[in-house]
């Protein structure tokens, strides 16, 4: 008998993605294949296995690929789970066998991809170097039984089931049952498999929030405002970013949280902001925007390649006021010279597994407790640039408190000049808690970001 907790795909209701038309999946299989070889195995980040394994694909085979990948990423531990059920007694699969069968059972269980196609399309890759009867078996008794297939249930093991039924590590769900309870942690983790909007920021600098839906109107782009960024858009889950691509300079992609840091930063005209880590430059053309490009930014990244994101972002938004810098932001040497701060750390990225799914599988628990530390010596090192009176803002796309709550207490206790401020305007209010601004996915719609403004004593 199914759990009630059973995975997300064997509930009622659920919507199931519309396939490539069948032509388009014999050529990008294996690109899809190759992309998931590299990412789960080799630890490569999705963009840029996309970028070596699909460049040469049209723009649907490519869609195709990108539909697989993500999909199994979001799915990985409940299609494993599945394989490890029909799959017995016949050693260890090679990486291509074992991606082809993960996305023929993503395509089985989330799309509505007819199952002799699946069949057909797995089968037929499998037929120069790998193993096409074993496939055929395999992905034919799953169809013929999948009513019945059983998996963890919550009574026997809550972490377990979780982990299982929502593909995240046993680690992580341990934590965030410790941290937020064992139904937050839940759906928390089926949210972190949901598709996430497409929202973008208004480029205020050039055009007005409301003029430029006008735009999308006329071109018959359905979009709305964002409920709580005064300059975000929404944009319908039908459209693509290539859709919108004519309106390029006018807007820049990034997440309401992310839009609402910037807020709580509240930069003024005319004052000198530093950027800590800025790639790819989200925030910085924001913070931009929000001093009406008047004023100073010094954008800082460490990685030369990140540095060429910053670039571009403040190429096509037309921002005149950033100072794009290549150095270690923790060997710079302008003590006190910066009327605000925003250190937006290197950190876990727990918060936006919603985009990037990888970031379940890229991380340990012992990585969690590094991440703090460095988060520290990143803190101490800006903190001396801050001029008296000035703002610094801390934030991190991390849901774990060791890389929030608590770097900025161990902070505290040795920086005794700086004090937590409640910060920013009205709207950041709704997500501010005993100082702490904290967003979550599950509850808010919008990626996972904590943030701290602390205010330098004079």
């Amino acid at each position: 008998m199914i759990s009630c907790f059973s995975p997300v795909f064997l509930r009622p209701g659920i919507q199931r993605s519309t396939p490539a038309p069948f032509d388009s999946m014999t050529g990008s299989r294996t690109s899809a294949v190759a992309c998931l070889s590299d990412i789960i195995r080799k630890k490569g980040k999705p963009k840029h296995s996309l970028e070596q394994f699909a460049r040469s694909l049209d723009r649907r085979d490519r869609a195709f690929v990108m539909e697989m990948v993500y999909g199994v990423l979001r799915h990985l531990f409940v299609l494993d789970w599945v394989i490890d059920l029909f799959v017995r007694d016949t050693g260890p699969l090679h990486d291509t066998t074992l991606n082809n069968l993960r996305i023929a059972l993503y395509q089985i269980f989330f799309m509505r991809v007819p199952d002799f196609a699946v069949v057909n399309e797995a089968v037929e890759m499998e037929k120069e170097r790998g193993k096409p009867s074993l496939v055929n078996a395999v992905l034919r008794n799953v169809i013929r039984r999948r009513d019945t297939i059983t998996f963890p249930i919550p009574f026997e093991d809550p972490v377990k089931e979780v982990s299982i039924n929502t593909s995240h590590p046993e680690w992580l769900v341990r934590r965030w049952i410790q941290a937020y309870g064992l139904d937050e942690a839940r759906s928390l983790a089926e949210m972190n498999n949901t598709r996430p909007p497409l929202i973008l920021r208004a480029n205020t600098l050039k055009i007005s929030r409301s003029d430029l839906l006008s735009l999308f109107q006329e071109e018959k782009i359905p979009a709305e405002p964002t409920r709580f960024s005064p300059d975000g858009i929404v944009v319908d889950d039908s459209v693509s970013y290539q859709d919108i691509g004519g309106f390029y300079g006018l807007f820049a992609v990034q997440d309401e949280a992310s839009q609402l840091i910037c807020h709580l930063l509240s930069p003024r005209r005319g004052e000198r902001i530093l950027d800590a880590c800025a790639a790819p430059g989200g925030k910085t053309t924001h913070i931009a925007q929000l001093m009406e490009d008047e004023g100073e930014i010094v954008a800082v990244e460490k990685d030369p390649h990140r540095t060429v994101l910053i670039e571009e972002n403040v190429r096509s938004l037309g921002t005149r006021s950033v100072q794009i810098v290549q150095a270690d932001v923790s060997e710079m040497t302008s003590a006190g010279t910066f009327d605000r701060i925003l250190l937006d750390a290197p950190c876990s990225s727990t918060g936006v597994i919603r985009r990037n799914p990888d970031v379940k599988y890229r991380h340990t628990e012992k990585d969690m407790a590094q991440f703090g530390k460095k988060q520290i010596l990143l803190l101490n090192a800006v903190a001396r640039m801050l001029k008296s009176s000035g703002i610094l803002v801390y934030s991190v796309c991390s849901l774990d408190p060791c890389e929030g709550e608590h770097v900025v207490r161990d902070f505290l206790k040795t920086a005794q000049e700086f004090r937590i401020i409640e910060a920013g305007q009205g709207f950041v209010s709704e997500f501010m808690k005993n100082g702490f601004f904290r967003t979550y996915p599950h509850k808010h719609a919008m990626d996972g970001f904590f943030g701290a403004a602390l205010c330098k004593k004079t």
